[in-house]
């Protein structure tokens, strides 16, 4: 999962994309980039870290053009290292191409085999760069030509933002699997995988970018083109934006995340006479389901897990040490709420197993008595091949164990899940969605047999 923006404007743009890649920071915190173009050439700079840290003031302000693209990443399944860090750029039949990415692609490895076999030479382990050289390889001066043979060959899940010298492009998967919002301006015209980014810049949010579309920004206008007029797209956004990844403030494919998380924790109340004290939240993509969940259940919420604002998400950190680290700092229980109380706890999901286990055992040993864990999601069964980490099924906790084992594992004194019905009722069915991390249906089959590149 990462996050993408793309400005198109009138004026000197830097600061604003900047402050576009920090709303969406939460999408991706190992490294980040910009590029942007004067009209003649562009200009970028990327490198390992924080947006915040990455870039400076006197940095912006050389950054001089009024067109740009962004990126957060955080790597699906590749390395955490410079060559993979977004935007990439190159250089194609004399004109220069930017490039960033979000998603992942299902046949990166048999792409990349066969451009291999035609000299290709590639500096980084990223399906990102499959797609600039396949596009850069049928790229003869028509952009929408040449991202139409492009999006033949590449299968999977991307949005993406394409910026030549004088034109901005986005584009969505036929599947539209991950997010991209197109938003404007006064004159300027925005792309991003958030509506906070449009927001922030005090920008009107017009609509999502369809499955299957290409939208092209020049000369201050705007014109859609479809990747196929044969091609019948099906629409299928994926479920975990909802859960996990988007801020709460997201609206996605008609979805508002609060209202959503909102509602999935009035559905696992709805049937649930668990007698407790408190109801306590995980921070921060916990809270809303709680609220829910308190509400119906008329069992006051408290804070009873106090989350120190500086650390990332554990989710989203690169290796498993660093997730267990990363918990112990990021949650500390307040035990003067929690100490001999009996405790309703709600999280968004389960994956690995690792943040409830360690939460669990603050929480005791804090004095909490009994701990019922609500979960506002279904169990996490099968791997996501569309951009989110959970390659292998061997990592998932759900696959191999049942839901009174995994009670057992993480030590809590009861244990239930949103089952799929209800949490696609708490949609309100204003979009169809991709759900095989939790039925194992996959939209699009994996064609590569080996561990997918990262984005």
């Amino acid at each position: 999962m990462c996050g993408i923006v793309g400005i198109y404007s009138d004026k000197d743009m830097s600061k604003e994309l900047y402050y576009s890649l920090y709303s969406i920071q939460h999408r991706g915190q190992e490294s980040c980039g910009m590029a942007i173009s004067d009209g003649e050439n562009i200009n970028y700079k990327k490198d390992m870290g924080l947006v915040g840290d990455v870039f400076k003031e006197n940095e912006l302000s050389s950054l001089k053009g009024n067109m740009g693209i962004g990126h957060v990443r955080y790597s699906t399944a590749g390395g955490s290292h410079l060559a993979n860090c977004q935007p990439l750029v190159g250089r194609c039949r004399k004109r220069k191409l930017a490039l960033a990415h979000n998603g992942n692609l299902v046949n990166a490895n048999y792409l990349r085999d066969m451009l291999e076999e035609d000299g290709y030479m590639f500096q980084a382990n990223s399906d990102t760069e499959v797609i600039l050289y396949i596009l850069a390889r049928y790229y003869k001066g028509d952009i929408v030509e040449s991202l139409k043979i492009t999006m033949d060959y590449i299968k999977g899940a991307y949005s993406l933002v394409i910026m030549g010298e004088d034109e901005l492009v986005a584009v969505r998967d036929p599947n539209g699997f991950r997010p991209l919002i197109l938003g404007k301006k006064g004159n300027e015209y925005i792309v991003a995988s958030e509506t906070c980014a449009i927001d922030i810049l005090g920008g009107e949010v017009i609509r999502d970018v369809e499955p299957g579309e290409i939208i092209v920004i020049k000369d201050g206008e705007m014109k859609s083109y479809l990747y196929s007029e044969n091609y019948k797209s099906v629409k299928r956004s994926c479920i975990f934006e909802h859960i996990y990844f988007a801020r709460n403030d997201a609206t996605i494919d008609n979805v508002n995340a609060y209202d959503f998380r909102v509602k999935c924790g009035e559905m696992l109340a709805k049937n649930d006479d668990t007698k407790a004290d408190i109801v306590v939240p995980v921070p921060d993509s916990g809270w809303a389901g709680a609220i829910g969940y308190a509400n119906l259940a008329n069992i006051p919420i408290r804070e009873g897990l106090v989350k120190n604002r500086y650390v990332g998400r554990t989710f989203i950190k690169p290796t498993q040490e660093e997730r267990e680290i990363g918990v112990k700092i990021k949650l500390n229980p307040l035990s003067s709420v929690v100490k001999g109380k009996s405790i309703v706890l709600v999280d968004d999901s389960i994956v690995r197993g690792t943040t409830s286990k360690l939460i669990i055992k603050s929480l005791r040993d804090a004095g909490a008595g009994e701990i019922h864990l609500r979960i506002t999601s279904p169990p996490v069964k099968y791997s996501c091949y569309y951009g989110i980490d959970t390659p292998r099924r061997s990592n998932l906790i759900a696959s191999e164990n049942s839901v009174e084992e995994i009670r057992e594992y993480i030590g809590c004194d009861s244990l239930e899940f949103l089952d799929i019905e209800a949490m696609i009722e708490a949609t309100e069915n204003k979009a169809t969605f991709c759900k095989a991390c939790f039925d194992g249906d996959y939209p699009v089959k994996k064609i590569d047999k080996e561990e997918p590149l990262s984005c």
